[in-house]
């Protein structure tokens, strides 16, 4: 067996295989070989300690631990007849494997992909599953970036969820992090020069200086990894904001270029998605077009606008999507910060998308995400806080939209758990500094140390954990008949998933109380205001409705915090 690892500045490199310790020869660019048989293996440079295989593909004992060999072939696939699953057109469900279910496995997981079947689901969204020190976390400490997360049942774990979803007709997307590594196990440095500066999670990547072209291939053949070997259908691609690339050509275009070459070859779709904080739609913008090549990108002006108008909040960066417009602006156009002020960064912020070209499914719309959720204090849901009526009316704007929809698991039943912040290291400093930075971030905002929870705290992760019960309750049986509902309605009515953003009308209120979206010939009319309102549609027949709203003499009848969807051509 052939043992390689990529050691520039070493003099001296040895593996450790099983009982015995053999020398390695160097080869041009720095790379290192031996032959020798065994499982378990670990480097040794320069007679240091031995350490893991920085492309390991399995870490059953953790990610200090030596690296055990993983052959990807003697996996049992049954997904022959799975042809893949285009983006638009989709509904993504996004989920925590280890908060997902009481089993907190993959295969705990895979008892409950029925669910997102029956809900309308198209697309699975795993956050994170590489290897990460400790058992609980979120999945963006990752630093074997190529093993799975042995507590969630490791590289076969994956490969039978992937493999079951795909047998019920679901694509399945991973969550990626390139952009850093977490605070423990990170030993890619010692190897040769990976990193390049900080960011705000921890160390980025040398993308673009001396020895960078390797670094960059060890990205490039993780992602394509992920997408042959483990058959995930697309990345997505975390932070690619803090991706610091001075090269002519960025990394994430070749990557595009490399994952659209590995599409044809496996003759499936492939999709990356990236989470960006530039509203650049160059991301998205094909390569023939002077852009990226990306597929799709998160849309958090969508997030932020729907957010203000549910929640009434207007700290921080929610500030200026208080504009009375700003919900039809984002809808109309995208994003609300196009070469505009942004008052949180107080400077002019992002580029207008050209609509005319670019199609509104490469944008992720969603009211919540993990993120979203669990950067708050508390991770209070949005279920925690507001009415189910007005839950409701962000669900049909969400889902009668131009835009590719999101789900966050748990929210189509308006889920009474939090999802909190949580992490596990071992090492009592990192730990403690992970809790009194968590509770020293908030209590500027002025929350008291009493009222954050501590992330290292088991507790933590159990009240962040799903309760499967609640869906069949009253209230959350309602919300989750509605998630049902309008994603049926999105797939039996072409017109709502309708991309074309140029081609849609909104009208709404000067004070943004209500609004109406004209798809084809469905009006969508929303309102978010105090008291009832009439709207004129010019329908005659109501396709579905929350609360007293009706449609009757071409008008829709609307008390506070109501919706309905209507038809013009009946």
């Amino acid at each position: 067996m052939r043992f390689s690892v990529w050691a520039p500045a070493a003099r001296r490199v040895r593996v450790s295989v099983d009982a015995g310790v053999h020398e390695m020869t160097e080869a041009d660019g720095g790379w290192w070989h031996a032959e020798a048989e065994g499982i378990n293996y670990a480097f040794l440079l320069d007679d240091e300690k031995p350490l893991p295989d920085p492309r390991s593909r399995w870490q059953p004992h953790g990610v200090h631990a030596e690296s055990r060999v993983y052959d990807h072939s003697e996996f049992a696939w049954t997904d022959d007849a799975w042809t893949g699953r285009q983006l638009p057109g989709g509904v993504l469900y996004e989920l925590h494997v280890g908060t997902f279910t009481e089993g907190g496995t993959f295969d705990a997981a895979i008892d409950r992909l029925d669910h997102l079947v029956d809900l309308g689901i198209t697309h699975v969204e795993l956050l994170p599953v590489n290897a990460f020190d400790g058992t609980a976390g979120w999945g963006y400490d990752g630093v074997l970036w190529g093993a799975v997360h042995e507590p969630y049942g490791g590289p076969d774990g994956l490969k039978r969820f992937v493999d079951a979803a795909h047998a019920r007709g679901l694509a399945v997307v991973l969550d990626v992090v390139y952009n850093h590594l977490g605070p423990s196990g990170a030993y890619l440095d010692k190897f040769g020069p990976y990193f390049a500066g900080q960011n705000d999670w921890g160390p980025g990547l040398n993308l673009d200086g001396p020895g960078s072209d390797e670094v960059r291939r060890y990205v490039i053949d993780n992602a394509l990894s992920w997408l042959r070997d483990f058959h995930i259908d697309a990345l997505r691609l975390d932070a690619v904001h803090a991706l610091l690339d001075r090269r002519a050509v960025h990394l994430l275009e070749q990557l595009a270029t490399e994952v659209d070459a590995l599409s044809a070859a496996l003759n499936r779709p492939l999709t990356l998605i990236a989470e960006s904080d530039l509203n650049d739609p160059r991301l998205v913008t094909p390569r023939e077009r002077g852009g990226y090549g990306l597929h799709a990108q998160w849309s958090d002006d969508l997030h932020h606008v729907l957010h203000v108008k549910l929640t009434g909040e207007t700290t921080g960066y929610y500030a200026d999507f208080a504009a009375p417009d700003a919900l039809e602006r984002v809808l109309r156009e995208v994003f609300f910060h196009a070469g505009t002020w942004s008052s949180f960064r107080e400077r002019t912020h992002g580029r207008p998308v050209d609509t005319r070209t670019v199609p509104g499914h490469r944008f992720l719309g969603y009211l919540q995400n993990h993120d979203q959720i669990g950067n708050r204090a508390t991770g209070d849901r949005l279920s925690a806080t507001v009415a189910p009526g007005r839950l409701a009316c962000g669900a049909a704007v969400l889902f009668c939209s131009p835009y590719t929809p999101m789900v966050f698991m748990g929210e189509e039943w308006a889920a009474s758990t939090p999802w909190q912040f949580f992490a596990s290291f071992p090492d009592p400093e990192l730990a403690e500094a992970v809790r009194t930075g968590r509770r020293r971030e908030f209590s500027r905002h002025g929350w008291g140390e009493s009222d954050v929870p501590d992330p290292m705290d088991p507790a933590t992760v159990e009240r962040s954990r799903l309760d499967w019960s609640e869906p069949a309750r009253p209230g959350h049986r309602d919300m989750l008949e509605l998630y049902r509902a309008l994603i049926r309605l999105r797939r039996e009515r072409p017109e709502l998933a309708d991309p074309w953003v140029a081609d849609l009308r909104v009208d709404s209120a000067p004070d943004g109380s209500w609004l109406v979206l004209h798809r084809g010939g469905l009006r969508l009319a929303v309102n978010f205001g105090p008291g009832p309102v009439t709207l004129p549609l010019g329908a005659t027949v109501s396709l579905l409705t929350w609360g007293e709203a009706t449609v009757d003499g071409g008008a829709a009848h609307l008390p506070p915090d109501t919706f309905v969807v209507a038809d013009t051509t009946a």
